[in-house]
């Protein structure tokens, strides 16, 4: 199979904001934009989106999209980037953790890495799962029914789970298949 062409015609969203993990979204981003995808960034507000940076203030990323302007009908796959801040200010919108959700009752693929996974806890759709993340939010996983797990990367039916910017050539690979596979019945809330 030629991974330069696996996604061609297939749309996916990236739903960011503020705070991002820099190259938790531009690797993933490039990746399957390389492979032939759409990518439209999703947030909450108009404008740009900047990454967190130890150094100042990272990347900034053009919003192509408002959250409330799209559904996972929109979509054939969402990408999850992490970092501290932009997952957690996700988590505290509805209409964030409703987009997430719409994509497991689609039974569409879903890629979260490192903190992003905070998301689909909040989302309630991890009992009964097997995720990866950053090993700090692993307790908050297993509250919300996920059993976790200490890999590179993990997939669980449609779902892509990773711990960190280690990850991302698994990460991105994986998340590849899963969106050039499409549609999962097993991918449910």
């Amino acid at each position: 199979m030629n991974k330069k062409h696996d996604l061609i015609g297939k749309k996916i969203a990236i739903l960011a904001t503020d705070g991002f993990e820099e190259s938790e979204l531009l690797v993933p981003k490039k990746a399957v934009e390389d492979a032939g995808a759409e990518v439209t960034v999703v947030s909450l507000e108009k404008g740009n989106i900047t990454a967190a940076s130890k150094d100042g203030e990272g990347a900034s990323v053009k919003v192509d999209k408002l959250v409330n302007d799209v559904t996972s009908a929109n979509f054939n796959g969402l990408i999850l980037p992490g970092g501290l801040e932009n997952p957690d200010t996700l988590r505290t919108h509805a209409n964030a953790i409703d987009f997430v959700r719409s994509f497991f009752r689609d039974g569409k693929p879903v890629a979260a890495i490192c903190h992003a996974p905070w998301l689909l806890a909040e989302a309630g759709v991890l009992d009964g799962r097997t995720v990866t993340s950053y090993p700090s939010i692993r307790t908050d996983l297993e509250n919300a029914g996920a059993k976790w797990v200490d890999q590179e990367v993990h997939c669980d039916e449609a779902l892509v789970t990773s711990r960190s910017p280690d990850d991302l050539d698994a990460f991105c690979s994986k998340a590849i298949e899963e969106f050039a596979e499409g549609i999962h019945e097993e991918q449910t809330v």
